[in-house]
């Protein structure tokens, strides 16, 4: 076991790399602390799930470079990205990663444009006169 494991997370367009160290459970999102990176509660408990689950929310130091997306896709993508740090930590947190479904990557991505429409399936106001 390495000092610190390093992992990706991914959600959207969101991407979030995660580097786990044992700790005092601080964690860091973009040189923020994870309370001002994320105001919103929904986003914070999203973020912390995977160290809820293991019982590990003051055992490690998190530090995570997010980019790309919205707040909540990130926010998704660093879940993603702890659960699997977490697991490259101990291989027995897998079977709660899976079962809580942590460690699945949200396939759901934006549709894209479709030429002759306005957006992906939207089309323009049809007019009969």
């Amino acid at each position: 076991m390495s000092d610190v494991i390093q992992a990706t997370g991914r959600r959207k367009r969101a991407v979030a790399r995660v580097s786990l160290a044992l700790g005092q459970g601080l964690i860091r999102v973009n040189d923020k602390p994870v309370e001002t990176y994320f105001p919103r509660p929904q986003l914070l408990q999203i973020v912390r799930q995977p160290l809820e689950a293991t019982q590990s929310i003051s055992r490690f130091d998190i530090t995570v470079k997010a980019e790309g997306g919205g707040v909540t896709g990130q926010a998704g993508a660093v879940r993603h990205g702890i659960a699997r740090a977490l697991v490259a930590m101990d291989e027995s947190f897998k079977a709660i990663m899976r079962q809580h479904g942590f460690l699945t990557r949200d396939p759901r991505e934006k549709e894209s444009k479709k030429y002759g429409r306005k957006r992906a399936r939207k089309r323009f106001q049809y007019s009969k006169r």
